[in-house]
């Protein structure tokens, strides 16, 4: 056998310096989901509940999301609701040193549909005064109620431009199940001395912002053939502060990665203004009845399925 041949074949034989008998174990392949969401919480500060002491939800809240791993969240601040009476301001200062971001939602919580353009934006340059030198601010204005206008063209259009003529970005909502009106219930069941379930009030609570997250991201699909990142509309409850760790959980094990609201608010359809006759809801929703896409609307949002399905579930009426 010539040299040269005989070598070539000792050397693929021969073992390396280091090697060993040892299977090596490579990690398996991990797939990544493009299911994306972002925590926000309106009306900050939202008053006192009926559950809670109006100082304990913030301190609450802030511990939930730190259990559920929720590091950035946005709140939306109302701050003339803050009185030299109370501990409010603290409280929000508390949620930007938490980590968590500051952005508009009027000072007064106006609707746009109900108000003039002047009072409105008169509103809105209310509540910037107090925001604009707080710690973690960000330009980012949320419509209270999501109303936009609705029918009033002419109003959505001088709005937007009063927006960017103060270098504020609508702060959009994509998912929603209605929690204000499930505190509300729950709070009326309180006040009439009803026994809730409050392992089927936080089980309902979960399953009904799981099932929009759903909703919401097949509906991007069908209109836009991607999935955004998805911002979910909370409220500053006491339902919140007991259930936010439980909803973060349960949408992880749907597949869902939650992200900052600085990602989000990062997504292409932060820039766009859907033209549609009714502006009011989400900005997916809207995005799709631009483009004629059916089943916009996730079904426990209406206040009738949302009411009996508290009764039957948790005042098992």
């Amino acid at each position: 056998m010539p040299s040269l041949l005989l070598a070539i074949i000792l050397f693929a034989f021969w073992p390396a310096e280091n090697a060993t008998s040892e299977t090596v174990s490579l990690p398996p392949p991990v797939t990544m989901s493009d299911k994306r969401i972002a925590f926000s919480f309106d009306d900050a500060p939202r008053g006192a509940g009926a559950f809670l002491e109006p100082d304990e939800r913030p301190r609450l809240l802030i511990e939930a999301l730190q259990t559920a791993g929720v590091e950035q969240a946005v709140f939306f601040i109302n701050p003339g609701r803050i009185t030299a009476h109370d501990n409010d301001a603290a409280d929000i200062a508390a949620y930007a040193k938490a980590g968590h971001v500051l952005g508009n939602h009027t000072a007064k919580h106006s609707k746009l549909s109900a108000v003039t353009v002047a009072t409105f934006l008169a509103d809105i340059d209310a509540a910037e005064a107090w925001l604009k030198d707080k710690p973690n601010y960000r330009p980012w204005f949320r419509f209270p109620f999501l109303d936009e206008g609705q029918k009033n063209r002419a109003k959505r259009d001088a709005v937007r431009a009063g927006l960017k003529q103060r270098g504020l970005m609508n702060g959009y909502v994509t998912v929603d199940a209605s929690d204000w009106y499930l505190e509300d219930m729950a709070i009326s069941a309180a006040k009439a001395g009803k026994i809730m379930d409050w392992n089927a009030l936080r089980d309902l609570f979960v399953e009904s912002y799981v099932e929009s997250a759903e909703f919401s991201d097949d509906l991007a699909r069908r209109t836009l053939g991607r999935a955004p990142v998805q911002m979910i509309l909370l409220h500053e409850t006491d339902l919140a502060a007991m259930f936010v760790d439980d909803l973060a959980a349960a949408l992880k094990k749907q597949g869902w990665t939650i992200v900052s609201a600085d990602e989000a608010f990062r997504d292409p359809i932060a820039y766009m203004e859907p033209d549609v006759e009714f502006a009011d809801g989400t900005r997916i929703q809207m995005l799709a009845a631009e483009r004629n896409v059916g089943n916009r609307w996730y079904q426990r949002n209406d206040q009738k399925v949302a009411k009996k399905l508290f009764a039957e579930r948790v005042l098992h009426d």
